[in-house]
C-alpha cells in the first residue's frame, strides 16, 4: 500500500514556473478564459483579475465577475500578492489575513498576451490573457502543457 501511495506522488513532474518574469510588465488587466475554479469562482462571468505593482514591492491585485451570468451581481475581492523568490514568478496571494496561497506563474507567452497561473498541488490553474479570447487550438495546446488534470478545466464564459 505505502508503495503505491509513493509511486503515484512520484509520477507527477514537480510544477516548474517560467524562468524570470518582469513584474512590471505582467501588471495590469487579465481576463481569466479557463480555469480550475475555487468554490468562489464556480459561477464566474467576464472574470478579469487586475495587477499592480505598489511601492513596497507587493502586488495589488483585484479579481472581478459576475455572479451566475453576464447580467449577474458584481462581484469585487482585493488580494495581496507577496513575491517569494528571484525569478519573480512565485508569490503568496493572501486573501485572508494571515494566510498566503501557493501561486505560481507556470506559462508566459513572450509579448506577455497569455499566462498561466497554477499552485504546486494542482488542484487550482488559471489561463488568462490580455484580451477576452485566446483561440481554441492555442488553448488547447496551452493546457497540454501544464501537465494538470484537464476534466476539470472550466471554460469562463466572457462577454464584452
Amino acid at each position: 500500500m505505502i508503495s503505491f501511495v509513493v509511486s503515484a506522488c512520484s509520477s507527477m513532474s514537480p510544477i516548474k514556473t517560467v524562468d524570470r518574469l518582469e513584474l512590471e510588465r505582467f501588471m495590469g488587466n487579465w481576463y481569466v478564459i479557463a480555469n480550475i475554479p475555487t468554490a468562489l469562482e464556480k459561477k464566474a462571468y467576464n472574470a478579469v483579475e487586475s495587477y499592480h505593482l505598489d511601492d513596497n514591492g507587493t502586488v495589488a491585485t483585484t479579481f472581478t465577475f459576475r455572479k451566475g451570468g453576464f447580467d449577474g451581481p458584481l462581484k469585487t475581492y482585493r488580494l495581496r500578492g507577496f513575491v517569494q523568490d528571484d525569478s519573480n514568478a512565485v508569490w503568496g496571494m493572501r486573501f485572508l489575513w494571515p494566510f498566503k496561497a501557493d501561486y505560481r506563474i507556470i506559462y508566459l507567452e513572450s509579448d506577455y498576451s497569455i499566462a498561466v497561473v497554477g499552485r504546486s498541488k494542482r488542484d487550482y490553474l488559471w489561463v488568462m490573457a490580455c484580451g477576452p479570447v485566446i483561440p481554441e487550438t492555442r488553448l488547447r495546446e496551452i493546457l497540454e502543457y501544464t501537465e494538470y488534470d484537464l476534466s476539470q478545466v472550466r471554460m469562463v464564459p466572457q462577454k464584452w
